[in-house]
């Protein structure tokens, strides 16, 4: 006889306990950045910042905790620089790519 789960009896899945090397980190934004949408972007780096861990983060960053928590949560607009901020405190740089013409 099968056993039937209810939904709400199944654990919670955090991407951020998933991200164990700056390999897994790099792939999944790159994955991220190919559908060109800034919330699922600001979405992405809350997840990493997370994985990494906020404090230490925003510390680096130069940012207050909870400025961090504003300037990822989607549909947020943060400026350019603190998005650079964000990525450099996270080992990341930003580089682009001539894309293939179609």
């Amino acid at each position: 006889m099968v056993k039937k789960i209810k939904v709400e009896e199944l654990p919670d899945f955090d991407l951020a306990e998933h991200l164990k090397t700056d390999e897994d980190i790099a792939t999944y934004l790159s994955i991220v950045l190919e559908d060109e949408d800034s919330s699922e972007l600001m979405h992405a780096l809350g997840v990493v910042a997370r994985a990494r861990g906020m404090t230490d983060v925003a510390r680096a960053a130069g940012l207050t905790r909870e400025a961090l928590y504003k300037a990822l949560r989607p549909n947020s607009h943060p400026r350019f620089d603190t998005i650079a901020r964000v990525c450099r405190a996270l080992g990341l740089k930003l580089t682009t790519q001539v894309q293939a013409h179609v």
